[in-house]
């Protein structure tokens, strides 16, 4: 570990859980929508839609070893290309994935993104979910399992130093699902940044707590998804508060 909107035709791809993140609300001026999708319920329909893979995609999906692997990566990119596709017209196998820049070096292996990027997007994937979020502005998403106690002990120093303090102070049985939280919570922000873990995971502080603590600028929300998991998605928001962060 270290009111759900969209096209018709992506309607097919139903949320396991009612999820929508809209900043327009609150008057940001950028929209997130989040797709739930559970992996044993789509396997069979993203083993049909292979041909809408890139030639380097179908590789990647061939060499996983295990079934289970293959399966949550091949729901992964053909309900992304499904939902692209959707949202820019077109068929999910002309859609173009490129890399952006790495904002930490500037090397072309940042995140995935389309030319131009008309569109933001992020995908997550872990146990029997995939998650992915589309937005006008940057955005990550990131699903994680809820690991055992003694795995979150040994990678909760990673964290900043308060949220290390938060889940000292916890009951051991409540420290998994807290650590899994703030973790999703980081790794979508890092992933909505172009870093990823490039950044180490000790600088930003997003908290462990009910409430996210979004860095200035960006919008960080836990999206509501089955027992055992935990999510979040972050955003890039237009129009920064100035009382953020």
């Amino acid at each position: 570990m270290p009111t759900t909107s969209g096209p018709r035709d992506a309607g097919r791809y139903a949320a396991v859980a009612p999820h929508s993140r809209s900043a327009e609300d609150a008057g940001l001026g950028a929209t997130v929508d989040v797709r739930v999708l559970r992996v044993s319920a789509h396997a069979d329909e993203a083993a049909r839609d292979l041909p809408f893979l890139s030639e380097e995609e179908k590789a990647r999906a061939a060499a996983f070893r295990l079934r289970a692997d293959r399966d949550r990566y091949r729901v992964a990119h053909t309900a992304l290309r499904r939902e692209l596709a959707a949202r820019l017209g077109g068929t999910p196998s002309a859609v173009t994935l490129v890399r952006a820049g790495c904002p930490l070096c500037g090397g072309p292996h940042g995140r995935p993104s389309l030319p131009g990027d008309p569109l933001h997007f992020s995908l997550s994937h872990a146990g029997d979910l995939v998650l992915l979020a589309f937005a006008s502005t940057p955005v990550g998403v990131d699903v994680e399992e809820h690991p055992e106690l003694r795995l979150a002990t040994e990678v909760a120093g990673a964290l900043h130093t308060r949220e290390q303090a938060e889940l000292a102070a916890l009951a051991e049985p409540r420290r998994p699902a807290a650590f899994a939280r703030c973790w999703t919570r980081k790794e979508a922000y890092l992933k909505g940044t172009g870093t990823g873990l490039g950044e180490d995971p000790s600088v930003t502080y997003v908290g462990t707590a009910g409430a996210p603590v979004p860095p200035p600028g960006w919008r960080i929300s836990d999206i509501e998804v089955p027992a055992g998991y935990a999510a979040a998605s972050a955003h890039k928001i237009d129009h920064p508060d100035p009382q953020d962060g």
